[in-house]
Protein backbone atom coordinates (compact mmCIF):
# COMPACT_ATOMS: atom_id res chain seq x y z
CA UNK A 1 0.00 0.00 0.00
CA UNK A 2 1.13 3.49 -0.68
CA UNK A 3 0.31 6.30 1.51
CA UNK A 4 1.34 10.06 2.62
CA UNK A 5 2.21 10.62 6.44
CA UNK A 6 2.36 13.44 7.76
CA UNK A 7 3.50 14.30 11.31
CA UNK A 8 6.83 12.68 12.04
CA UNK A 9 7.48 13.33 15.81
CA UNK A 10 8.43 10.62 18.25
CA UNK A 11 5.33 8.23 18.01
CA UNK A 12 5.16 9.29 13.98
CA UNK A 13 8.30 8.71 13.13
CA UNK A 14 8.40 5.18 14.48
CA UNK A 15 4.82 4.40 13.03
CA UNK A 16 6.39 5.61 9.92
CA UNK A 17 9.54 3.30 10.44
CA UNK A 18 7.09 0.24 11.14
CA UNK A 19 5.10 0.75 7.85
CA UNK A 20 8.39 0.99 5.75
CA UNK A 21 9.83 -2.88 7.83
CA UNK A 22 6.09 -3.68 6.31
CA UNK A 23 6.51 -3.12 3.08
CA UNK A 24 4.01 0.03 2.94
CA UNK A 25 5.57 2.47 0.48
CA UNK A 26 5.43 6.07 2.81
CA UNK A 27 5.30 9.75 1.28
CA UNK A 28 5.87 11.71 4.48
CA UNK A 29 5.76 15.58 5.33
CA UNK A 30 6.54 16.86 8.28
CA UNK A 31 6.70 20.80 9.13
CA UNK A 32 10.19 20.58 10.17
CA UNK A 33 12.15 19.35 7.34
CA UNK A 34 14.67 17.10 9.42
CA UNK A 35 12.45 13.95 10.29
CA UNK A 36 11.86 13.86 6.74
CA UNK A 37 14.90 13.82 5.56
CA UNK A 38 15.81 11.35 8.28
CA UNK A 39 13.13 8.88 7.47
CA UNK A 40 13.93 9.17 3.82
CA UNK A 41 17.46 7.39 4.35
CA UNK A 42 15.14 4.48 5.39
CA UNK A 43 12.94 4.48 2.33
CA UNK A 44 10.46 7.16 2.62
CA UNK A 45 9.61 9.48 -0.69
CA UNK A 46 9.97 12.71 1.17
CA UNK A 47 7.69 15.59 0.47
CA UNK A 48 8.41 19.24 1.09
CA UNK A 49 5.05 20.29 1.13
CA UNK A 50 1.37 18.92 1.26
CA UNK A 51 0.71 19.86 -2.05
CA UNK A 52 3.43 17.78 -3.30
CA UNK A 53 2.71 14.54 -0.86
CA UNK A 54 -0.72 14.73 -2.11
CA UNK A 55 0.84 14.62 -5.74
CA UNK A 56 2.83 12.17 -5.10
CA UNK A 57 -0.08 9.55 -4.34
CA UNK A 58 -2.30 7.77 -6.46
CA UNK A 59 -6.38 8.08 -6.04
CA UNK A 60 -7.76 7.01 -4.65
CA UNK A 61 -5.39 7.87 -1.70
CA UNK A 62 -4.44 7.03 1.76
CA UNK A 63 -3.49 9.88 4.19
CA UNK A 64 -2.61 9.20 7.85
CA UNK A 65 -2.21 12.39 10.50
CA UNK A 66 -0.15 11.84 13.41
CA UNK A 67 -0.35 16.07 14.72
CA UNK A 68 -1.52 17.25 17.82
CA UNK A 69 -4.85 17.75 17.93
CA UNK A 70 -4.81 21.79 17.80
CA UNK A 71 -3.14 21.21 14.27
CA UNK A 72 -5.73 18.36 12.51
CA UNK A 73 -8.14 21.45 11.85
CA UNK A 74 -5.26 23.41 9.77
CA UNK A 75 -3.61 20.13 8.01
CA UNK A 76 -6.82 19.44 6.42
CA UNK A 77 -7.69 23.41 5.98
CA UNK A 78 -4.58 22.67 3.53
CA UNK A 79 -5.13 19.10 2.37
CA UNK A 80 -8.83 19.03 1.57
CA UNK A 81 -9.01 20.82 -1.44
CA UNK A 82 -6.41 18.90 -2.92
CA UNK A 83 -8.20 15.53 -2.48
CA UNK A 84 -10.60 13.95 -4.56
CA UNK A 85 -13.70 11.59 -4.11
CA UNK A 86 -13.22 8.35 -2.09
CA UNK A 87 -9.76 9.73 -0.60
CA UNK A 88 -9.28 8.91 3.08
CA UNK A 89 -7.88 10.71 5.76
CA UNK A 90 -7.16 9.12 9.18
CA UNK A 91 -6.40 10.77 12.43
CA UNK A 92 -4.54 8.77 14.28
CA UNK A 93 -3.35 11.57 17.20
CA UNK A 94 -5.56 12.19 20.34
CA UNK A 95 -8.12 14.40 19.24
CA UNK A 96 -11.46 15.09 20.78
CA UNK A 97 -14.01 12.70 19.87
CA UNK A 98 -16.93 15.37 19.19
CA UNK A 99 -14.07 17.01 17.06
CA UNK A 100 -13.93 13.59 15.11
CA UNK A 101 -17.31 13.41 14.73
CA UNK A 102 -17.23 16.89 12.98
CA UNK A 103 -14.91 16.10 10.81
CA UNK A 104 -16.29 13.04 9.64
CA UNK A 105 -19.09 15.04 8.35
CA UNK A 106 -17.67 17.51 7.41
CA UNK A 107 -15.14 15.56 4.95
CA UNK A 108 -18.62 13.26 4.22
CA UNK A 109 -19.84 16.30 2.45
CA UNK A 110 -17.02 16.43 -0.29
CA UNK A 111 -16.98 12.31 -0.37
CA UNK A 112 -14.12 12.15 1.40
CA UNK A 113 -13.66 9.36 4.03
CA UNK A 114 -12.37 9.97 7.62
CA UNK A 115 -11.25 7.69 10.32
CA UNK A 116 -10.81 8.13 13.48
CA UNK A 117 -8.09 5.95 15.16
CA UNK A 118 -6.71 6.63 18.56
CA UNK A 119 -3.10 4.93 19.08
CA UNK A 120 -1.82 3.94 22.62
CA UNK A 121 1.39 2.57 23.23
CA UNK A 122 3.48 5.56 23.45
CA UNK A 123 6.67 5.77 20.72
CA UNK A 124 8.06 2.01 21.71
CA UNK A 125 4.43 0.37 20.52
CA UNK A 126 4.43 2.95 17.34
CA UNK A 127 7.40 1.07 16.33
CA UNK A 128 6.81 -2.42 17.22
CA UNK A 129 3.15 -2.76 17.49
CA UNK A 130 0.54 -0.52 18.57
CA UNK A 131 -2.84 -0.63 20.24
CA UNK A 132 -5.83 0.88 17.78
CA UNK A 133 -9.14 2.00 18.57
CA UNK A 134 -10.77 3.10 15.48
CA UNK A 135 -14.32 4.79 14.57
CA UNK A 136 -15.20 5.84 11.15
CA UNK A 137 -17.33 3.97 8.34
CA UNK A 138 -17.02 0.18 8.83
CA UNK A 139 -16.40 -0.26 5.14
CA UNK A 140 -13.72 1.93 4.87
CA UNK A 141 -12.02 0.35 7.80
CA UNK A 142 -12.74 -3.29 6.14
CA UNK A 143 -10.86 -1.21 2.94
CA UNK A 144 -7.87 -0.76 5.07
CA UNK A 145 -7.84 -3.47 7.57
CA UNK A 146 -4.57 -4.87 6.39
CA UNK A 147 -2.95 -1.08 7.36
CA UNK A 148 -4.74 -1.15 11.01
CA UNK A 149 -3.06 -4.84 11.32
CA UNK A 150 0.15 -4.51 9.89
CA UNK A 151 1.10 -1.49 12.61
CA UNK A 152 -0.60 -3.23 15.50
CA UNK A 153 0.68 -6.04 18.11
CA UNK A 154 -0.88 -9.34 17.68
CA UNK A 155 -4.67 -8.60 17.93
CA UNK A 156 -4.44 -5.11 18.74
CA UNK A 157 -6.63 -3.11 16.80
CA UNK A 158 -10.42 -2.73 16.59
CA UNK A 159 -13.63 -1.27 14.48
CA UNK A 160 -15.58 0.36 17.47
CA UNK A 161 -18.49 2.00 15.68
CA UNK A 162 -19.42 5.09 14.12
CA UNK A 163 -16.94 8.49 13.79
CA UNK A 164 -15.84 9.31 16.68
CA UNK A 165 -15.85 5.92 18.00
CA UNK A 166 -12.57 5.40 18.20
CA UNK A 167 -11.43 8.55 19.58
CA UNK A 168 -14.12 8.07 22.46
CA UNK A 169 -12.78 5.06 23.61
CA UNK A 170 -8.92 6.12 23.32
CA UNK A 171 -9.92 9.35 25.53
CA UNK A 172 -11.23 7.18 27.91
CA UNK A 173 -8.47 4.53 28.17
CA UNK A 174 -6.16 7.90 28.88
CA UNK A 175 -8.28 8.52 31.57
CA UNK A 176 -8.24 5.59 32.97
CA UNK A 177 -4.49 5.66 32.95
CA UNK A 178 -4.65 8.92 34.46
CA UNK A 179 -6.45 6.87 37.68
CA UNK A 180 -4.11 3.81 37.60
CA UNK A 181 -0.88 5.58 37.42
CA UNK A 182 -2.04 7.79 40.51
CA UNK A 183 -2.53 4.51 42.48
CA UNK A 184 0.45 3.73 42.06
CA UNK A 185 2.20 6.62 42.70
CA UNK A 186 0.47 7.16 46.27
CA UNK A 187 0.76 3.62 47.15
CA UNK A 188 5.08 4.20 46.36
CA UNK A 189 4.90 7.40 47.99
CA UNK A 190 3.65 5.83 50.96
CA UNK A 191 6.06 3.27 51.35
CA UNK A 192 8.77 5.55 50.57
CA UNK A 193 7.50 7.40 53.57
CA UNK A 194 7.59 4.50 56.12
CA UNK A 195 9.80 3.61 58.46
CA UNK A 196 11.04 0.26 56.85
CA UNK A 197 13.93 1.68 54.49
CA UNK A 198 11.95 -0.44 51.90
CA UNK A 199 14.19 -0.63 48.29
CA UNK A 200 11.60 0.37 45.81
CA UNK A 201 13.10 -1.30 42.50
CA UNK A 202 12.91 -4.59 44.65
CA UNK A 203 9.13 -3.95 45.55
CA UNK A 204 8.11 -2.91 41.72
CA UNK A 205 10.07 -6.25 40.78
CA UNK A 206 7.96 -8.47 42.96
CA UNK A 207 4.91 -6.76 42.47
CA UNK A 208 5.36 -7.46 38.87
CA UNK A 209 5.64 -11.98 39.34
CA UNK A 210 1.80 -12.79 38.95
CA UNK A 211 0.62 -10.10 42.35
CA UNK A 212 -3.00 -8.90 40.85
CA UNK A 213 -1.66 -5.30 40.19
CA UNK A 214 1.39 -7.09 37.82
CA UNK A 215 1.27 -4.45 34.66
CA UNK A 216 3.18 -2.57 32.06
CA UNK A 217 2.99 0.51 34.53
CA UNK A 218 4.52 -0.91 37.31
CA UNK A 219 7.30 -2.23 34.96
CA UNK A 220 7.96 1.12 34.05
CA UNK A 221 8.16 1.96 37.50
CA UNK A 222 10.79 -0.20 38.14
CA UNK A 223 12.59 1.09 35.08
CA UNK A 224 12.06 5.16 36.35
CA UNK A 225 13.58 3.74 39.64
CA UNK A 226 16.61 1.96 37.92
CA UNK A 227 17.04 5.22 35.67
CA UNK A 228 16.88 7.98 38.45
CA UNK A 229 16.93 6.28 41.73
CA UNK A 230 14.17 5.90 44.32
CA UNK A 231 14.48 9.39 45.20
CA UNK A 232 14.04 10.61 41.45
CA UNK A 233 15.71 13.81 42.36
CA UNK A 234 16.31 14.69 38.72
CA UNK A 235 12.23 14.41 38.17
CA UNK A 236 9.71 16.93 38.29
CA UNK A 237 7.05 16.78 41.12
CA UNK A 238 4.83 18.59 39.11
CA UNK A 239 2.93 16.90 36.70
CA UNK A 240 2.03 17.65 33.25
CA UNK A 241 -1.24 16.52 31.34
CA UNK A 242 -2.19 16.81 28.00
CA UNK A 243 -6.10 17.29 28.16
CA UNK A 244 -7.76 13.56 27.40
CA UNK A 245 -8.21 13.03 31.07
CA UNK A 246 -9.97 16.60 31.27
CA UNK A 247 -11.90 15.22 28.13
CA UNK A 248 -13.01 11.92 29.87
CA UNK A 249 -14.11 13.63 33.34
CA UNK A 250 -16.13 16.22 31.03
CA UNK A 251 -17.98 13.56 28.64
CA UNK A 252 -18.36 11.16 31.45
CA UNK A 253 -20.34 14.87 33.83
CA UNK A 254 -22.14 14.83 30.50
CA UNK A 255 -23.36 11.17 30.57
CA UNK A 256 -24.14 11.75 33.99
CA UNK A 257 -21.76 9.19 35.58
CA UNK A 258 -19.24 9.72 38.50
CA UNK A 259 -15.53 9.35 38.02
CA UNK A 260 -14.11 10.46 41.61
CA UNK A 261 -10.95 8.28 40.58
CA UNK A 262 -10.79 9.87 37.36
CA UNK A 263 -11.37 13.36 38.20
CA UNK A 264 -8.84 13.00 41.55
CA UNK A 265 -6.04 12.10 39.32
CA UNK A 266 -6.47 15.16 36.92
CA UNK A 267 -6.96 17.54 39.81
CA UNK A 268 -3.77 16.00 41.70
CA UNK A 269 -1.69 16.93 38.09
CA UNK A 270 -3.64 20.47 38.47
CA UNK A 271 -2.68 21.31 41.67
CA UNK A 272 0.93 19.64 41.28
CA UNK A 273 1.72 22.18 39.47
CA UNK A 274 1.87 24.88 42.66
CA UNK A 275 2.80 21.88 44.78
CA UNK A 276 4.62 19.52 43.88
CA UNK A 277 5.25 16.15 45.36
CA UNK A 278 7.11 12.98 45.41
CA UNK A 279 3.59 11.49 44.48
CA UNK A 280 4.13 13.61 41.30
CA UNK A 281 7.55 12.69 40.70
CA UNK A 282 6.02 9.11 40.28
CA UNK A 283 3.65 10.04 37.66
CA UNK A 284 5.75 11.92 35.89
CA UNK A 285 8.66 9.25 35.45
CA UNK A 286 5.94 7.17 34.58
CA UNK A 287 4.83 9.45 31.76
CA UNK A 288 8.59 9.74 30.45
CA UNK A 289 8.72 5.89 30.55
CA UNK A 290 6.06 4.95 28.51
CA UNK A 291 5.18 8.10 26.35
CA UNK A 292 8.78 9.67 26.08
CA UNK A 293 7.38 12.82 27.76
CA UNK A 294 9.52 15.61 29.11
CA UNK A 295 10.51 15.62 32.95
CA UNK A 296 12.58 18.86 33.97
CA UNK A 297 15.45 18.39 36.45
CA UNK A 298 16.91 19.74 39.87
CA UNK A 299 13.48 20.90 40.62
CA UNK A 300 12.80 20.12 44.39
CA UNK A 301 9.75 18.49 45.45
CA UNK A 302 8.11 18.54 48.86
CA UNK A 303 7.95 15.50 50.60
Amino acid sequence: MKLGYIGLGKMGYNMAELLLDKGHQVVAYNRTAAPVQKIAQRGAQPADSIRALVAALTPPRLVWLMVPHQAVDDVLKEIVPLLTKNDVVIDGGNSPYKESIRRAAELEEKSIDFLDAGTSGGPGGARTGACIMIGGNKEVFLKHEQLFRDISVENGYAYLGKSGAGHFVKMVHNGIEYGMMQALAEGFSVMKASSFDLDMVEVADLYNHRSVIESRLVSWLKAAFEQYGTDLKEVSGSVAQSGEGMWTVAAAKELGIPVPIIKGALDFRLESQKNPSYTGQVVSALRHQFGGHEVATEIKSKK
